[in-house]
């Protein structure tokens, strides 16, 4: 992440308050994240959906904290989805990421429950190291 952006995410965190910079940075990194994985999959550049940046999140967060992801979000303030979607209209708002017409804050609403989203639902074995194949 450049310099510019880094500085930008501690001024966002200071300016609204509720987040953490690493709250920003992350978020941002998500979206990055799920259009990139958007663009392998198809092989064109298009625009990704709340729920797609959702799931980039989820799936992004288990990759960089595993378990502890829910405890991560929580010292950043994110206790439920739809404060990705704070952050992300806040991201929007100040610039640095675009919407269409479509897309509203409401599209994080109630995207997943972050216990079962990654604690009960953690995959231990494959955290492990153990091939999926191997497993009972």
């Amino acid at each position: 992440m450049s310099r510019d952006i880094e500085t930008r995410m501690l001024e966002l965190a200071q300016q609204y308050g509720r987040y953490k910079a690493n709250a920003y940075r992350f978020t941002f990194e998500a979206v990055r994240y799920t259009a990139d994985r958007s663009y392998q999959a198809t092989r064109e550049i298009r625009h990704v959906t709340g729920s797609e940046v959702l799931e980039g999140i989820r799936q992004l967060a288990l990759r960089q904290f595993g378990f502890m992801a829910k405890t991560v979000f929580s010292e950043w303030g994110i206790r439920r989805t739809e404060d990705f979607g704070e952050i992300v209209f806040q991201l929007v708002h100040e610039g640095i990421l675009s919407k269409t017409e479509k897309d509203q804050p409401g599209d994080f609403a109630s995207g997943y429950d972050f216990d079962e989203a990654f604690v009960r639902n953690y995959d231990w074995l494959d955290r492990l190291g153990e091939p999926r194949a191997n497993r009972a």
